[in-house]
């Protein structure tokens, strides 16, 4: 009786390839496993699948199979062939696709969409933010409404105006700025920004300055006012019809036609100094003013809205009274643009919408006027700082009345170079 299990024989060398029938099982492949043949007994290989046949195309060629067994030493390993991956699709030499290495990352390719996908997104920020400013400008100077105006030269020029406009500012808030609580509003600076191939020029205007008021149109009623020769304060030309009527008078007494009109009021002043994180000034002496608030030690110093406000409103501290605190005036809005406009703010989103919006809300500019022309009037008043640029005061040859006079000859010949695109030569001193 075999007392040996099923499709197990006595005899040790013929105990593989039957089946539990005693049936001779056909070949197959079985992974890591190494058959000893014995010696003087034939290897029995299991059929080739057709993709490794022979015959299966003219001039194929099959690599020879290596050794199922140790061949007396340990031989040349495992089969290839069917020992491993034969089962799997008779890809020879490894596993069929499945254990294959993969491919190195394209980090070229990865890095350039990173990039595309970067600009993408930083060109709708732009434009959404672009079209976000420029709707929020208030264009509410119609210079259209100007009437006998010179013609123009070459660049740009900009009248830019700091009125005391106390809109939207509480109690407290008025009484923090040192503004007062007066009715409407005044001008408190004026200057003439002037933008070409030569590099900018700002040219302060004093409140003070001695000037004729011509015939112009009422900007509400549309009614004519003819000239009568009166001479006043240039303020009071803002104060008697607006905008429209200090524009008129700065170009009929100058004869230097006037592109745009920028306003900002003390409140918009303030924040957007605020929003900045204040602005860095270097004040050569100490001063103090009770009616501005204004309480400065000499040196570097960074201003807050409050204090800048204070210190381009002083002028009681100064003995040269309106001209010194032009040259403070320009001073500081020279310090304002050029830390406004540097990438540490632009591409910075958690201080441009904050200071954009402090400035958007209170900025008033004529109807023509767009944010890609603001834009280019805070970088021409960086320059000025720069070394590209230069500021003054309007020469002034006198007094009349108490008012500044205006000394013709070299304002003739400024507008003449300002005109022309030419080098400012002309000083006020």
């Amino acid at each position: 009786m075999n007392e040996w299990p099923n499709g197990w024989s006595g005899d040790q060398g013929n105990r593989y390839g039957r089946g539990s029938s005693g049936e001779p099982e056909g070949a197959r492949a079985m992974p890591q496993v190494q058959r000893h043949t014995g010696p003087g007994r034939p290897r029995q290989e299991p059929p080739l699948p057709p993709s490794l046949s022979p015959h299966r195309g003219r001039g194929a060629t099959v690599p020879p199979q290596q050794s199922q067994g140790y061949d007396g030493a340990y031989g040349d390993g495992y089969n290839t062939g069917q020992v491993y991956g034969g089962g799997r699709g008779g890809h020879a030499g490894g596993y069929d696709g499945g254990y294959s290495a993969r491919p190195r990352p394209d980090w070229g390719r990865r890095i350039k969409r990173t990039l595309v996908v970067l600009a993408v997104v930083l060109l709708v920020a732009s434009v959404g933010t672009y079209f976000w400013a420029d709707s929020k400008l208030r264009g509410e100077v119609d210079l259209s409404k100007v009437i006998d105006r010179p013609e123009g030269g070459d660049g740009t020029n900009y009248l830019i105006v700091g009125s005391d406009s106390r809109e939207g500012m509480s109690d407290e808030e008025k009484k923090k700025l040192h503004t007062g609580s007066a009715d409407g509003k005044r001008t408190d600076s004026m200057m003439i920004l002037h933008d070409g191939s030569n590099g900018p020029t700002l040219i302060s205007l004093p409140r003070d300055s001695d000037v004729e008021i011509p015939s112009f149109i009422g900007s509400d009623s549309g009614k004519k006012y003819p000239a009568t020769g009166r001479h006043t304060k240039l303020n009071a030309a803002y104060a008697e019809d607006g905008p429209e009527l200090l524009v008129r008078t700065v170009e009929h007494n100058t004869k230097l036609r006037i592109d745009h009109y920028v306003e900002i009021g003390f409140a918009g002043f303030a924040n957007i100094v605020d929003a900045l994180g204040g602005v860095e000034m270097d004040i050569p002496k100490a001063f103090k003013d009770k009616w501005s608030g204004a309480d400065f030690q000499a040196g570097k110093q960074t201003l807050n809205g409050q204090q800048a406000l204070a210190f381009v409103r002083t002028r009681h501290a100064f003995a040269g009274s309106d001209l010194d605190r032009t040259k403070n005036q320009q001073k500081f809005l020279a310090s304002l643009a050029s830390q406004a406009a540097t990438p540490g703010t632009i591409l910075n989103p958690f201080k441009l919408y904050p200071t954009m919006g402090a400035g958007l809300d209170t900025l008033i500019v004529d109807k023509d006027m767009g944010l890609w022309d603001l834009g280019r009037m805070f970088f021409a008043m960086k320059g000025v700082t720069s070394g590209d640029g230069a500021s003054m005061n309007m020469p002034v040859s006198g007094s009349r009345g108490g008012n500044l006079v205006w000394d013709q000859a070299k304002l003739r010949k400024l507008v003449q170079q300002l005109n022309n695109d030419e080098k400012v030569t002309v000083t006020a001193d």
